[in-house]
């Protein structure tokens, strides 16, 4: 379980300090499938960023499993079970796609299993476990690498930072089915920074955070007719068409 007291995270703009997140209180239990979304510029991303420790907060309290992280860098909450996937995948010029594997898990995979987490996310094996991850691949399919690693990985809790960002609508459609078979065969937290409806419909909960805090929280039953109309709906519609 994540546990978020009143944090806030500043910064600093013409000598005044601004807060992106001003006193967030959330709690997310283990095992669920939950969807941040919001309106652009309400800290979403930035809390991301707080959770895997990119940035560090300026007050408050986070607790994971049990453990205060809040101090704790990126490389130990990793070490905890907590992974982090960027709105645009980094490119590894020189490292194959087998070896990204490979480190994410932490052990020699055999090309054998490195080719069943790709085929996890849609991707043809043999096609991919021997490629360079450099510009050569497209958005969607960089995309699906790192979603791949963090399979891999095997983690807790793992936070994707809009993951649809970048890529075209056929893309964004094989994502979708990802996250469909990675939602029924969950076995950890799966935590998504969306705006995206058909991201927010497979969700056990939704999270709305706006102006740096949480304004909304509940199941999609209960949050998404809320939504629907706002400008985090907009939003969502905007991107689709």
């Amino acid at each position: 379980m994540l546990e978020i007291k009143d944090i806030t995270y500043q910064v600093e703009e013409n000598n005044q300090k601004i807060n992106i997140i001003d006193h967030l209180n959330l709690n997310i239990e283990d095992g669920k499938f939950v969807v941040i979304t919001g309106p652009n510029g309400g800290g979403k991303s930035t809390l991301a960023k707080l959770i895997m420790g990119v940035n560090e907060i300026t007050t408050g309290q986070m607790i994971f499993d049990g453990e205060d992280i809040t101090k704790k860098s990126i490389t130990e909450r990793a070490n905890l079970g907590i992974s982090y996937a960027f709105q645009q995948p980094v490119h590894f010029k020189g490292i194959k796609v087998i070896d990204l594997l490979r480190l994410a898990a932490g052990e020699k995979l055999s090309v054998s299993a490195a080719c069943e987490y790709l085929s996890k996310v849609g991707l043809c094996a043999k096609d991919y476990v021997n490629r360079e991850v450099n510009a050569s691949l497209s958005g969607g399919e960089l995309k699906r690498i790192e979603i791949a690693t963090v399979l891999a990985r095997g983690t807790k809790f793992a936070v994707f930072d809009e993951p649809e960002a970048g890529i075209d609508l056929w893309s964004f459609q094989n994502l979708i089915r990802v996250f469909e078979n990675i939602r029924e065969s969950i076995n950890g937290t799966i935590l998504i920074i969306s705006h995206q409806e058909r991201i927010l419909s497979i969700a056990d909960e939704i999270v709305v955070i706006e102006d740096g805090h949480v304004k909304k929280q509940g199941t999609k039953e209960e949050i998404l007719p809320e939504i629907l109309g706002t400008s985090a709906a907009k939003a969502a519609c905007d991107k689709l068409m």
